[in-house]
């Protein structure tokens, strides 16, 4: 299969700490199907946040200078690969093997004419490559031929044994001992090759650092990264919901004589009130537009629109759990509620805690994640001639 762009490229140099410069590779596994990720296409072409799996570590080993990078793939798989990598630079296809071994063989024997020095052999099910396993991978190999990233086991470990009632716990195991291997693993071109080409066994290599064993090749250990989390199963595509969302809102209410004040879902003493279809917290209404604004889910408007007269003297706590509860629907929760209030008077400062602990309460959070403030405009505007109330508010959302 051809290149997937043609733009001519430098081989990738890597220097070193002795000044001697290597060229550099990378060989992408995506030639198994991925059947246990559930996925309607095999996993390395699936969506995951908001790119097909295949081209964040491409992209990732592209930006740490390997070049080419040459990508393992099915037989027939050419269209999909050569979409989901459409546009980068000096990115090879070849088809791969019936196991993974074959694959990588495969693609260091096209590698052969471009001669590289080093080789980076990385599964393309571990979408997100850190740039400092990278270079730690690469140092490695100043000292010898073959290093992998690994780390260390945190969970007890115990022996499996089928008894008669089921499996049950066998001898423990030394978790000191081990440790848990990722990729992209790194080689000198020229042993890993021999390596691959000397494997004998009819038995299917995990990983090249298997194979580069069995031809005597000793191994380094660096550190790895747990962002080299592998994709296997359905549950770990999940959501391509955003970890963090932000909203803001701002309402305006006009102050009345004879209505009641209520800000913040507190009630306080005035001259006058906000006037409104509701009770017309102003504060409580801008923190409903900036929860609903985070999860894209329209306005207060939208949810309780001022022509409905179920609304009418409505207490705006209700809106406010409304929104809350569709925050926790969209599989989110509060990160910290900023709300400022603008007005001359009343005096928000004796108050500011109340408000906060009623918000907190509403919405089901610690105290600690609500703000509330206060600023005048200098008897400037509509609030300086207190004619009315504005409130401002910000919210952040973090993926539950």
């Amino acid at each position: 299969m051809s290149a997937t762009h043609t733009t001519p490229e430098p081989d990738s140099q890597s220097d070193t700490p002795s000044g001697e410069v290597h060229r550099v590779a990378a060989i992408v596994v995506a030639a198994g199907q991925g059947l246990r990720a559930g996925q309607p296409l095999p996993k390395q072409f699936a969506p995951w946040r908001g790119k097909p799996v295949v081209r964040h570590s491409v992209e990732a080993l592209l930006a740490a200078g390997a070049r080419p990078v040459l990508v393992v793939i099915p037989k027939d798989a050419g269209p999909i690969a050569r979409e989901a990598l459409r546009g980068l630079p000096d990115v090879m296809l070849t088809a791969g093997g019936t196991t993974r071994q074959e694959s990588v063989r495969l693609g260091l024997e096209v590698l052969v004419a471009r001669a590289p020095d080093l080789v980076l052999i990385h599964d393309a099910a571990r979408p997100v490559v850190p740039p400092g396993v990278i270079a730690r991978l690469l140092a490695a190999l100043e000292r010898g031929k073959a290093a992998i990233p690994v780390l260390p086991v945190v969970d007890s470990l115990a022996h499996f044994e089928r008894g008669s009632h089921g499996a049950m716990m066998g001898a423990a195991a030394k978790r000191e001992q081990l440790r848990r291997v990722q990729t992209p693993q790194a080689f000198r071109f020229a042993d890993i090759l021999d390596a691959h080409r000397g494997w004998e066994t009819s038995a299917s290599a995990g990983d090249d650092a298997q194979v580069a064993q069995a031809w005597g090749m000793e191994i380094a250990l660096v550190e790895g990264d747990e962002a080299l989390h592998k994709l296997t199963y359905a549950s770990d595509f999940g959501s391509e919901a955003p970890l963090v969302r932000v909203g803001t809102g701002y309402d305006v209410h006009r102050l009345s004589e004879g209505d009641e004040l209520w800000l913040c879902g507190v009630r306080i003493d005035h001259s006058h009130g906000l006037a409104g279809h509701s009770d017309a917290d102003v504060a409580i209404h801008a923190l409903v537009d900036a929860l609903l604004g985070a999860i894209g889910a329209g306005d207060i408007g939208q949810h309780f629109p001022p022509s409905d007269p179920q609304w009418k003297g409505a207490a705006s706590h209700q809106f406010l759990a409304h929104a809350a509860a569709l925050v926790a629907q969209a599989g989110y929760r509060l990160g910290n509620a900023d709300l400022t209030i603008i007005c001359e008077a009343p005096k928000i400062g004796p108050h500011r805690e109340a408000m906060r602990s009623r918000l907190a309460a509403i919405l089901g959070v610690d105290t600690a994640l609500v703000s509330v403030k206060a600023t005048t405009t200098e008897k400037l505007g509509f609030t300086g001639r207190s004619e009315g109330i504005a409130a401002q508010a910000a919210v952040s959302l973090m993926r539950a």
